[in-house]
């Protein structure tokens, strides 16, 4: 009997001491190395910032400081303001944290960036045609004002630059799939914004029209 109690002890012991070597050499590094990535995030974001307000330029879309164009001289690949440039955006950048669904989402102003490149490069707005093809958590960008307010208990902090991607002819697309799985009703959404079956299939639908893809997700 004391054997087995004395067994049972030492094991006891032995467990206790894997536990403490993983939590110190695994899971402490690893929130180190999260927070570090947050900073590092951060301290982009600042560079990035420090340099659009230095210089930066918004032709067409507004509504985010990270929609700005840095100023190039002596461009010698030009682009060509005659032709028709048709962009399409696989829009997957998406949040439900608490915190970060309050702010603007910064795959909507990517989108804006890319827009003012092209405003930037020579192209007149009215040889732009944009597709934004919405999945995942993306939609919830998407949300008209009340049902975000319903969800998430804030307003829509999307709603401007929607608004200005709408004027500049942009055309809004959600994912019919991404919606049923995520209980997702078509009452939620802003009136704009269309539904296809899956956003695979009008993404390969716009693509063989000859849509130019960009994929816009998490960094």
């Amino acid at each position: 009997m004391y054997f087995v109690s004395r067994n049972c002890t030492l094991n006891s012991k032995y467990m206790r001491s894997i536990i403490a070597f993983l939590y110190f050499f695994l899971v402490i590094p690893g929130l180190i190395h999260a927070q570090s990535a947050d900073s590092k995030v951060s301290k982009k974001d600042s560079i990035l910032l420090s340099k659009f307000n230095a210089k930066g330029i918004y032709p067409l879309i507004k509504s985010s400081k990270f929609c700005a164009v840095l100023p190039v001289d002596n461009i010698t690949d030009k682009a060509d303001p005659a032709m028709k440039y048709k962009l399409l955006f696989d829009f997957a950048q998406g949040t439900i944290d608490s915190v970060k669904v309050k702010e603007m989402n910064r795959g909507l102003a990517e989108i804006g960036r890319i827009i003012n490149l092209h405003i930037a490069a020579g192209v007149k707005p009215e040889n732009l045609e944009i597709v934004i093809v919405a999945r995942g958590k993306a939609i919830y960008s998407l949300f008209s004002n009340d049902a975000f307010k319903k969800k998430f208990k804030a307003d829509n902090p999307n709603t401007t630059i929607i608004q200005e991607l709408e004027s500049a002819g942009a055309s809004f697309v959600t994912c019919g799939q991404a919606m049923q799985l995520m209980d997702i009703d078509r009452s939620s959404l802003q009136d704009n914004v269309k539904v296809a079956i899956a956003a695979k299939v009008a993404l390969s639908t716009y693509q063989l029209k000859g849509y130019v893809t960009y994929d816009i997700s998490e960094e």
